[in-house]
Parts: C-alpha cells; sequence; structure tokens
C-alpha cells in the first residue's frame, strides 16, 4: 500500500465506502446479493439480476483477469501523468462483474488480454484504490468470459410493435440549417444556435411564428463547452412561446431530441418543433487557456464516472478503446480496419467546403499519427469545434405548405437492451448500439440492402465498427473484410458512408450534422459529394449510452 496526493476522487458515500476503503485490511470488498450470489458493482439498493434488496458486502480473493486495457497516451490528471494503463478486470468469483481499474507493474509489450491479475491498494487520502498487475500465481492467459446477450441475438430481446400505427408516418422533416462552423470561432454560442435556427426555419419555408415547439440536447448550461443555455437561452431571445418543449442529457444526443420532437408532433401536441445542438468546445478550450473562464472544478467525482474517472479514464476514448481490443482479439480486426473509415472521412470531407480538416490523408500518415489511448491515434478521433445545427420536425399534413419536399421518417431504433454501465455493458462493440439497431429493423419492411446512404456516429472510428455490423451491413465480426481497402464505404460503393466528412473530418456535432447530411443527400442537395439516387438513408446518434438511430426516406 503507497501513498499519493493530489489526486482525482471519488465521491465516497455511505454506501460505497466499503468498496474504497477495503484496501485498509488488504481485502477487496464487493456486494453479493444474497438470493442468488451474484456480485453487484457499482453497488445498488437492488440487485440487478434477481431483483431482490437483500445484499452484504463480500470479501473476494482479489484475483480475475484481464478483460480489457488501453495504453493511455494523451490524456493526464493531478497525480496521474501518462502513460498509464487503464483496464478492465473480470473477478474470478463472478466474471460477469468488471472493474474499471489501473494496469501496474506491467510492460505495455507484455498486456495480453486474458492474463490473471491480481489487486493491489493505493492509498490517496480516505480512498483506497484497487489497482491491479500480473498474478504472481497464475501465469497462463484465459478465454475472455462470453456476454450475457451475444451480439447476435439482439433481435430476440426486442419488444414487439405496441401498434401497427406508426408515429413515425405522422411526422416529417421539414428544414435544416448549420451555422458557421470552425475551430476557436470565438463567437457566441446562442449567436451560432440563433444562425442555424433562422436558416433551418427559412429552408421548411416558415416563419418563427409558425414553431410551437423546442426539443435540444443536453439542455442548458455553456460550463463544458457542449451546449448554448438550451432552450432557455433559445426562448428568452427569440420568444417563440412554445406548447411544447425538451432539453435533458439522458437520451442519444440530437437524435434523441428530434425523436421526442417526432412524438411530440404525433401527438398533436405541436405542429413544427425546432430541435438544435450546439457545441463550442474550441473556443471555450481556448477560454480556458487564457484564463478567461475557470478550469472544471476541483471536487470529487460522482455518479458514473466516478468509478472510472479516478483511475485515469477520462474520456469515452478508454472505454470505446478496450472494446476495440477486444473486437481485434476476437475477430481478427486491425488498425488498418479503423483506417479505412478515416480516410474515408477525410476524402468525403475533401468536397465539403464547411469541413474543419479538408487536407488528403493516406494509410501511413494514419498509422503514423500520435497515439491517443491504444488502438486509437490522432485521426481516430472525432474534431472539437464550434458550431450548430437545426433540424425542424413538422406534422405530415403541413406538407403542402413547405418550401421543399419532406424527408420521411420510416423507423426508429430506440430499446435499451443493454446494461447501461459503460464497463459492464457489451464487451466487443460499443455499448447502446445493438440493441437500437436490432429494434430499428422491427419497425420497417425495408433491410440493409435498401440503405443508399448511411451516416453513422463516429466520434470515434470504432464507433462506426460497431454500427456497421449491429446493422447488419455485415456479419458481427466481418467488418475486416467489409472495409479492406475503403471500396464499400466510398460514395461510389456499396454503402456510401458519412458522405459530408463525419465527425473525424467535418467536426464533432454529436451527430446533428449527420441528421442534417442525411436529409441533404435524400434531397439530392449535397452537390459534388451527392449520392446517385440516394432514397433510403439510416444516420445513428449517441455514443456509448444511451444510443439511437433512424431510418429516413426520400419522399415519394
Amino acid at each position: 500500500m503507497t501513498e499519493s496526493s493530489g489526486r482525482v476522487l471519488p465521491l465516497v458515500l455511505p454506501e460505497t465506502e466499503f468498496y474504497w476503503t477495503s484496501g485498509k485490511d488488504g481485502q477487496l470488498r464487493i456486494q453479493e446479493c444474497l438470493s442468488c450470489s451474484s456480485l453487484i458493482h457499482p453497488p445498488k439498493p437492488i440487485c440487478p439480476s434477481c431483483r431482490a434488496a437483500e445484499t452484504h458486502e463480500r470479501i473476494v480473493s482479489g484475483n480475475g483477469i484481464l478483460f480489457g486495457y488501453t495504453v493511455n497516451e494523451r490524456f493526464g490528471l493531478p497525480g496521474l501523468p501518462p502513460p498509464y494503463v487503464v483496464a478492465e478486470v473480470a473477478l474470478d468469483e463472478d466474471p460477469r462483474v468488471r472493474l474499471t481499474t489501473r494496469l501496474i507493474d506491467c510492460d505495455a509489450d507484455a498486456i495480453e488480454l486474458g492474463m490473471p491479475v491480481e489487486v493491489v491498494f493505493e492509498q490517496s487520502d480516505d480512498v483506497w484504490f484497487p489497482l491491479f498487475r500480473p498474478s504472481t500465481d497464475d501465469t497462463v492467459a484465459r478465454e475472455l468470459p462470453d456476454d450475457e446477450i451475444a451480439p447476435e441475438d439482439y433481435a430476440r430481446h426486442v419488444r414487439p410493435m405496441v401498434s401497427a400505427d406508426k408515429f413515425e408516418d405522422k411526422v416529417v422533416i421539414s428544414g435544416v440549417g448549420a451555422s458557421e462552423m470552425g475551430r476557436r470561432l470565438m463567437r457566441n454560442p446562442l449567436a451560432l444556435t440563433i444562425e442555424a435556427c433562422e436558416r433551418a426555419v427559412a429552408d421548411a419555408g416558415l416563419s418563427f411564428d409558425d414553431i410551437d415547439g423546442l426539443s435540444t440536447y443536453p439542455a442548458g448550461g455553456v460550463e463544458s463547452g457542449h451546449s448554448e443555455g438550451g432552450v432557455t437561452a433559445l426562448e428568452s431571445a427569440l420568444r417563440i412561446r412554445p406548447t411544447w418543449y425538451n432539453g435533458g442529457g439522458e437520451t442519444f444526443g440530437p437524435g434523441g431530441s428530434v425523436i421526442a420532437a417526432m412524438l411530440a408532433v404525433a401527438s398533436g401536441l405541436a405542429r413544427h418543433v425546432l430541435c438544435f445542438r450546439t457545441v463550442w468546445e474550441s473556443t471555450r478550450g481556448q477560454l480556458v487557456r487564457e484564463g478567461r473562464l475557470p478550469s472544471p472544478g476541483d471536487g470529487r467525482v460522482a455518479g458514473l464516472m466516478g468509478w472510472s474517472l479516478p483511475f485515469g479514464a477520462v474520456s469515452a476514448a478508454h472505454t470505446l478503446a478496450q472494446s476495440a481490443h477486444r473486437h481485434f482479439h476476437k475477430y481478427g480486426t486491425t488498425r488498418e480496419t479503423l483506417g479505412w473509415i478515416a480516410l474515408n472521412q477525410r476524402a468525403n470531407a475533401a468536397l465539403n467546403p464547411t469541413a474543419i480538416y479538408r487536407d488528403p490523408l493516406t494509410m501511413d500518415e494514419y498509422l503514423s499519427a500520435r497515439t491517443i489511448t491504444t488502438p486509437f491515434g490522432l485521426y481516430d478521433c472525432d474534431v472539437p469545434c464550434d458550431a450548430s445545427v437545426a433540424v425542424i420536425v413538422s406534422a405530415a399534413d403541413t406538407v403542402p405548405d413547405l418550401a421543399k419536399a419532406p424527408v420521411r421518417v420510416e423507423a426508429v431504433g430506440t430499446q435499451l437492451i443493454e446494461k447501461i454501465d459503460w464497463d459492464q455493458s457489451t464487451s466487443t462493440h460499443e455499448p447502446q448500439v445493438l440493441g437500437p439497431a436490432a429494434h430499428l429493423w422491427t419497425r420497417t419492411d425495408l433491410r440493409p440492402a435498401d440503405v443508399d446512404v448511411a451516416e453513422l456516429y463516429d466520434g470515434f472510428t470504432f464507433n462506426c465498427v460497431s454500427w456497421i455490423e449491429a446493422l447488419g451491413f455485415c456479419g458481427i465480426g466481418e467488418a475486416r473484410d467489409f472495409l479492406d481497402g475503403g471500396h464499400t464505404i466510398a460514395r461510389g460503393g456499396v454503402l456510401p458512408l458519412n458522405t459530408h466528412g463525419g465527425q473525424l473530418s467535418h467536426g464533432r456535432t454529436h451527430g446533428m450534422g449527420l441528421i442534417h447530411e442525411a436529409v441533404t443527400q435524400l434531397r439530392g442537395e449535397a452537390g459534388v459529394r451527392q449520392v446517385d439516387g440516394a432514397r433510403v438513408g439510416v444516420v445513428s446518434s449517441g455514443g456509448l449510452t444511451p444510443s439511437g438511430v433512424m431510418l429516413l426516406r426520400a419522399e415519394s
């Protein structure tokens, strides 16, 4: 047991104190259900396996196997400079339980999935961090445990449609608009929002007087660079007086706000809902560096991030990178597989004057770029930017009054099937992708072969791998062959992918830009990057937890 200081620490609550203080006597403790003997992590007041409420704290051996890892070389925390290894450990007593932790006392070249590991504790203030090192007694690597639901089996868990009367048939996407996009624009984020909204309203042939609903993600607050202030800020500026409004973070990004708007319109609560998403991460970062905005607080970390961030898992990259390693391990995927996605997005961005990165990108440049967190390099990660994108959802019976032919909504996929905790969820694919993808195809007679353009969430290249397999464009584990050479996903290929450059090259708008591009393609308005004959498009939104997907089609 060693002493450290200045570390980012979790918020220790009465119900979690047993875990964070286990190291006092060198024994690792995990919550256990007294009814079914399942281990529960993070601690909960009820057992997720059997829903019994009687639990206790069990001393476990502290032995397990390395279930996932990523060598972090980019991010750092106070008292924890890079490089270091973020890991997930499956406990011997119940391999369904995985602890996010750090792997220590092991050279990066010697790391092997399935290697036995043992707990050691590191103290910082009142917290004993359970870290893991290679086992001194057991050195033979084991097979990784399977997920509770095999990736191919998600369709069996989708609930049937409640009614044949689909809400999707009652709505259309009538307008889209985008603000100026760039790096460090140093513009007021609310001004970007208003610019995008004005353009969307004009695109639909409406006026602000016609707008009777507002919907956004992730709601108000400007401190993170992920919002301009939400519905409150926009309404105070425009005085729309909506009959319905929506804003919140617990949905699958902007796609969730758009589907919420569809439900409001289909129910008759509103006729034209203005959905918007604004980011100003690039400018905010610059203002923080200049000391004109405060840096993030140094308080203790609560919620789900409290179980991962103190171990150095500061980004979604650390979760997805571990999923990517497991996909590599199980299916033979390679860095080149991810590289074809990055190269495709850059080639498409070269034809898009609004894209941030338009210079050509070669496979050699991709592979030699600096490492962020293995296996992700610089070009596996999306581009922080300043931008706003707006989408208008209208009632289907307003079509004769619209300026342009609308885009119809064929189906949505929204069901949560996988575990919601990032490190307890699907192992080989991005969590919360397989379930919504399976749900989508139960709400339509169209099939993957009918899709002409795919605008799939690409916060990281591996997001796209997950969506491509989950949606059935290739079989589970077949992305390596499907993507090889990049021809299949090129604009002239079988599945034109992220035709505007995606978030990897066009810029990170957390999925709203993908909706904008899908509508643009289905209208035939994409200019030199237009996919010939595009009539059906799929667009996904969100990453990790939760996610969702929509199938759109051009007006008949």
